[in-house]
């Protein structure tokens, strides 16, 4: 009897309570739904919120809007954590069903995504912009009307040869040596966040864009 209450008391305490008032930020980790694309460079945007999540303790586990999201409060902050589960070229839908019915401008809309353009263990994050040449990214553009989001690009390294497939390079795993140093990385992208969300952009920009 007694594990079963101690078993209880645990888990009310996994997830934080949802805090009162309206959602004031969209935090959104980008990747492929399925156990075959888990370890893929194109899933770190999950894996980085996953990490986001377990550190406040919020369960994105609720089905909605083509999305599996959760709600809770990050540095004074209500937020709603998600991962689209439209596949990448679709992850725009997602975004732009939850911030229609929250009414979240895109400058209150954060997306993590995966990066070629930097090395394994580096990030970069920007106010706004293009796509370049993401397609998740491209898309939540497309369906935004607008590229005036901030994004914090998750390094996965670059393609060994120019002629290498950008699909084949982005659907494939990292190797192990290079998931070792990602929940670091991930760790980073988490204090980046909070301080993004505490209003401090240019300090978050110039402190983890390395």
């Amino acid at each position: 009897m007694n594990s079963r209450l101690d078993e209880l008391f645990a888990s009310l305490h996994l997830s934080s309570p949802t805090p009162k008032g309206p959602i004031t930020y969209l935090i959104v980790g980008l990747g492929n739904p399925g156990a075959k694309y888990d370890k893929n460079r194109h899933n770190v945007g999950f894996h980085a919120i996953d990490v986001l999540a377990e550190k406040h303790r919020i369960s994105i586990k609720n089905a909605k809007f083509h999305a599996l999201v959760g709600e809770g409060e990050i540095a004074g902050q209500h937020v709603m954590l998600m991962k689209p589960q439209t596949f990448m070229n679709l992850s725009g839908e997602a975004v732009r069903e939850a911030a229609n019915y929250y009414h979240i401008a895109p400058d209150h809309i954060i997306v993590y995504c995966d990066d070629v353009s930097f090395d394994v263990g580096h990030m970069r994050i920007r106010r706004k912009g293009s796509a370049g040449g993401h397609n998740g990214l491209k898309s939540i553009i497309a369906e935004l009307g607008s590229d005036q989001f901030p994004r914090v690009k998750i390094g996965v390294g670059q393609k060994p040869h120019p002629d290498y497939d950008l699909a084949d390079w982005v659907l494939g795993d990292l190797p192990a040596e290079a998931q070792k140093v990602m929940p670091d990385l991930y760790a980073k992208v988490a204090e980046a966040t909070e301080m993004i969300l505490e209003g401090h952009i240019e300090q978050a920009m110039n402190q983890y864009s390395t």
